[in-house]
C-alpha cells in the first residue's frame, strides 16, 4: 500500500473540516477525491503536503507516518503537488519555473552554492537536462524560454504540472487540474494523467469537480461531504451510492 489515511481529523476552532476520514491508495492507482464545495478536499490535500496539522489520525506513506515530517521535506519523500490557484513565478521563463521544482531534491546547500563548487555546476546541469526531458514529455519544449506571464491559462497548468513532475514523485497530488480548461483540454488532460501513471510510474490522487474526468480516469473514488468520507469504491459504485447522490443533488430531488 502506498498511501494510508486513517481516522484523519482536522478542526479549525469549532469547525470540523475533516472527521475521521480513512481510505487507502495502492501503488499505480489513479484515485479521485470528490465532494461538494466545503467537503474537506483541499484540507485533506493540505494535510498530505504537511501545510496543515491533523488533530487526530495518521497519514502513512510507504508504511511511514508523514505527520512528523515538515512541509519542506515532503518532496524528498516522494510527493509532488499542483495547486488549484497557480503558484508560478510570472517574470521567470517556463524552464526556470520547472527547475525550481527540482531544487528541493538537490544535495547542494547555501555554502556550496556561494562557493560555486564544481559539484553544484554538475548538479545544475543534470537538473536542467531533467527539466528539458519533462518539458518534452508535456509538449512544452517549444516554449521553454517563454516568460510565464505571456502564456494562456491552459498552458500554465501544464507548466505547474511539469514542475511537480521534476521531483519524480511516487504520489502526484493534482488539485483541480481541469479548472478553467475547455472541453478539448479536459479530454487531453485525461489522456495525460494516464500517461503520467503509465510512463512515469506515478500514483495519482486528484481533487476535481469535473465528474466526467474523475469517473473516466479513476480506478478508485473517495467521496467527501461535510468532512466525512461517505463513499469509497470504484467510479460505478460511488456514482450509485445514495449518500453521494444526496450530497450532490439534495435529498429532496
Amino acid at each position: 500500500m502506498l498511501l494510508e489515511v486513517s481516522g484523519l481529523t482536522v478542526r479549525f476552532g469549532g469547525i470540523v473540516a475533516l472527521d475521521q476520514v480513512s481510505f487507502t491508495v495502492e501503488r499505480g492507482q489513479i484515485a479521485g477525491l470528490i465532494g461538494p464545495n466545503g467537503a474537506g478536499k483541499t484540507t485533506l490535500f493540505n494535510c498530505l503536503s504537511r501545510i496543515y496539522n491533523a488533530n487526530a489520525g495518521d497519514i502513512r506513506f510507504e508504511g511511514r507516518s508523514l505527520l512528523a515530517r515538515p512541509s519542506h521535506a515532503i518532496a524528498k519523500v516522494g510527493l509532488g503537488r499542483t495547486f488549484q490557484n497557480l503558484a508560478l513565478f510570472q517574470t521567470m521563463t517556463v524552464l526556470d519555473n520547472v527547475m525550481v521544482g527540482g531544487h528541493s531534491r538537490t544535495a547542494s546547500d547555501v555554502v556550496s552554492n556561494a562557493l560555486a563548487l564544481p559539484s553544484v555546476a554538475r548538479e545544475e546541469r543534470r537538473l536542467r537536462e531533467r527539466a528539458h526531458e519533462v518539458l518534452d514529455f508535456l509538449g512544452l519544449s517549444p516554449i521553454a524560454g517563454a516568460t510565464v506571464s505571456t502564456l494562456p491559462f491552459g498552458t500554465l497548468k501544464r507548466v505547474e504540472l511539469a514542475r511537480a513532475l521534476l521531483c519524480e514523485p511516487k504520489l502526484l497530488l493534482l488539485d483541480e487540474p481541469a479548472g478553467g480548461l475547455n472541453h478539448e483540454e479536459v479530454a487531453a488532460l485525461g489522456d495525460l494523467i494516464r500517461s503520467i501513471r503509465d510512463q512515469r510510474n506515478a500514483t495519482v490522487l486528484l481533487v476535481e469537480h469535473h465528474m466526467g474526468l474523475v469517473m473516466d480516469v479513476s480506478d478508485k473514488v473517495v467521496a467527501l461531504d461535510f468532512g466525512r468520507a461517505i463513499a469509497v469504491g470504484t467510479p460505478a459504485e460511488v456514482q450509485r451510492n445514495p449518500a453521494v447522490i444526496a450530497a450532490y443533488l439534495g435529498t429532496g430531488t
